[in-house]
């Protein structure tokens, strides 16, 4: 089992920023990759960022040149900085991992998620 617990969620005002870390722990042997989704009220959930162990980022059109994201492979966290907000950024912020199981095979676990408000 992998617990990730998410941090860093709160109000900004349109234009600002605001930093997110989520923190894996448990029996880990390779998070791969790692990365933020989002869900806004009456919206379904979707891809913000994924990066995998070998620094590769992948993000969604809407946040490109915005947001990055980044992780520490030793502490087996990852990271989002959250730069020119906008009020559509709004949403549920959920951690992703992939576990890749020495055996063989992934499963995906995911944060409880962390509330972005951006004021307009």
């Amino acid at each position: 089992q992998v617990q990730l617990v998410e941090s860093g969620g709160g109000l900004v005002p349109a234009g600002g920023s605001l930093s997110l870390s989520c923190a894996a722990s448990g029996s880990i042997w390779r998070l791969d990759p790692m990365g933020w989704y989002r869900q806004a009220p009456g919206k379904q959930r979707e891809l913000v960022a994924t990066v995998t162990s070998g620094g590769f980022a992948n993000y969604a059109d809407s946040v490109k040149g915005r947001f990055t994201i980044s992780r520490d492979n030793a502490k087996n966290t990852v990271y989002l900085q959250m730069n020119s907000l906008k009020f559509e950024d709004t949403a549920v912020y959920f951690c992703n991992a992939r576990s890749i199981r020495i055996i063989g095979g992934w499963q995906d676990y995911w944060g409880q998620g962390t509330q972005v408000t951006v004021s307009s």
